[in-house]
């Protein structure tokens, strides 16, 4: 279960090249590996997101990546925050993850969600469809997916996709857990009651209590233990050796990004940061134990601002990781 992850978002970074881009990410990897981290995810886009970067900017396909991580790693679990289930059928999803579980000798974790971005699934001609399609989607892909990994060979007829006695062998080296990520409150939480062993949220901070009561009321309606599942929330760090430090990576972010850090007003501050945590280990530290005395059980964390050096991960893993082995 994931406790506290790293999550790579980005692949454009200071004095980078294509040549060097695998190398860098490997260093990363290794760093919160070997610092306290238990789980590195990437992201399932193709195009990079919009308020990360540009749409041309680097995006390396995530299961190649991550098989390629697993025979540059040992321990550290391996996973998609989240795979975009409209990118893959289901039975196809199904045999990538537990390909990736032999190569890393078990290690695998499948993050899943419904699609999102339009600009990405238009130019590329995947189908977008509606926001009920993409949920329906979703659904019937988890009632093929789920039996193939627990070695059953599943006969499905949906409205989107159909199996015929689906085969998955061999079989995964573990029980893979799977995650659904969002936090949208009528059906992602439902479906991380009826199907998931994780659920990653992705709203403000202010937003996790309420995220909590929706999700306890749907396992209580489905007649799922809440304690079951693990619910981590997906944040965004900026940490340095100093507080001193961290504020200056802050100016420079946000600079990057054409905003004056200094003039900005606190209205718009705030806004800006209710997914970020900024500042030196002391201060990192309290705000994430802020966050799991509110009731979650890990969080995975994305370094943008200076996650291409692999010191800074490390100086993140080796402050945090003491939260989660009290």
């Amino acid at each position: 279960m994931t406790k506290l992850g790293y999550q790579i978002p980005n692949f454009n970074y200071p004095n980078g090249s294509r040549e060097t881009l695998f190398e860098d990410i490997v260093a990363q990897t290794l760093a919160a590996e070997s610092s306290g981290f238990d789980t590195v995810f990437v992201m399932d886009h193709f195009y990079q997101l919009p308020g990360i970067g540009n749409p041309d900017d680097y995006m390396l396909e995530c299961y190649s990546l991550l098989a390629a991580l697993a025979a540059r790693t040992s321990k550290i679990n391996l996973g998609s925050l989240v795979t975009g289930n409209t990118y893959r059928n289901p039975t196809v999803l199904a045999k990538t993850i537990t390909t990736l579980d032999v190569i890393s000798g078990g290690r695998a974790l499948l993050g899943i969600g419904a699609g999102w971005f339009e600009l990405e699934h238009n130019a590329l001609g995947f189908e977008f469809g509606t926001f009920t399609d993409r949920f329906e989607k979703l659904e019937e892909a988890l009632q093929i997916i789920l039996p193939m990994l627990n070695g059953e060979r599943p006969t499905f007829s949906g409205k989107h996709y159909s199996t015929i006695e689906a085969i998955n062998e061999p079989q995964p080296l573990h029980n893979i857990p799977v995650m659904i990520g969002g936090s949208g409150e009528k059906k992602t939480l439902r479906m991380v009651a009826q199907y998931a062993d994780e659920s990653n949220l992705v709203c403000n901070r202010d937003e996790i209590p309420r995220k909590l009561e929706v999700l306890e009321e749907h396992c209580g309606r489905l007649g799922r233990d809440r304690n079951e599942i693990c619910v981590s929330w997906l944040g965004f760090l900026g940490i340095a050796p100093t507080e001193e430090a961290a504020e200056a990576v802050r100016k420079e972010y946000w600079q990057s990004k054409g905003i004056d850090w200094d003039t900005a007003d606190d209205d718009f501050k705030a806004m800006l940061t209710s997914r970020m945590i900024f500042g030196g280990p002391d201060q990192v530290k309290e705000q994430i134990q802020g966050l799991l005395d509110l009731g979650l059980d890990g969080l995975t964390l994305n370094m943008i601002p200076n996650g291409h050096d692999s010191e800074m991960v490390a100086l993140a893993g080796e402050t945090l990781a003491p939260l989660f082995n009290q």
